[in-house]
């Protein structure tokens, strides 16, 4: 299975559907960067950062803005959850008697994932688990290295989970690895995701928004100039 990528604001998006990009993840080792618009707006200001993104192995669009903005541009290309395709993964990895490492959130939480999932996903083997709080990354990157896990969950929050990534699949080449932001919190029952239906109409970001207000500086205007910005590449181009 080949990649098809289609630009958005100079980056490659991959344009697979759920299932198809948890097959080629499951069969492709390497970087997963789950893109929304507020990883372009920062990578548009950290040459770092966006260089990462252009390296990934695979580019799944996580945020509404992004299927938003690839329709401006012309592309159906359906949003692909990153807390979803994590999942997903897992229990393929698990299915295929593959092993997992998880890093990321807090102590209590890391372990309460941890529990969540031996508990919910049959034959899963976690080979490694460390919580968010560290200053040494090799030192984290060795343990982990040393554990040899197929797959590689980071849970430190954007751009320092991909950063981390980045670093670590150079030791892991065979591994597949994703950063999923607060889905740790998620899984270990400490936050509760948006209910279905607002998730079906791609409001999940409206509905943590409303849950936690301090997102607001985050999301807004980050957002709008993305679209703005979108309308603008499609006029233009």
């Amino acid at each position: 299975m080949d990649r098809a990528l289609v630009n958005i604001l100079g980056y490659g998006v991959d344009t697979f559907s759920f299932d198809d990009a948890l097959n080629y993840a499951g069969s492709n080792p390497g970087q997963i960067v789950t893109i929304n618009p507020e990883m372009i707006a920062a990578a548009a200001k950290d040459e770092a950062f966006s260089k990462v993104i252009s390296d990934a192995e695979l580019v799944v669009p996580d945020g509404i803005g992004v299927e938003i903005g690839l329709k401006i541009l012309g592309h159906n290309v359906k949003r692909i959850p990153g807390i979803e395709l994590g999942k997903a993964l897992i229990v393929k990895f698990s299915n295929e008697g593959k092993s997992i490492a998880l890093v990321g959130a807090k102590s209590e939480v890391i372990s309460k994932t941890v529990e969540n999932l031996k508990n919910e996903v049959p034959n899963i083997k976690i080979v490694y688990s460390h919580d968010g709080y560290f200053n040494d990354d090799i030192a984290i990157i060795n343990e982990i290295t040393e554990a040899t896990p197929n797959l590689v969950l980071v849970a430190l929050g954007s751009p320092k989970q991909e950063f981390f990534i980045q670093k670590l699949k150079s030791q892991l080449p065979n591994a597949t690895m994703i950063g999923l932001g607060g889905s740790f919190d998620v899984w270990a029952g400490v936050v509760n995701r948006a209910p279905e239906i607002w998730q079906n109409l791609g409001l999940e970001w409206l509905y943590r928004t409303i849950k936690e207000p301090q997102r607001f500086k985050r999301i807004f205007p980050t957002l709008p100039l993305f679209v703005l910005k979108v309308c603008k590449e499609r006029l233009f181009n």
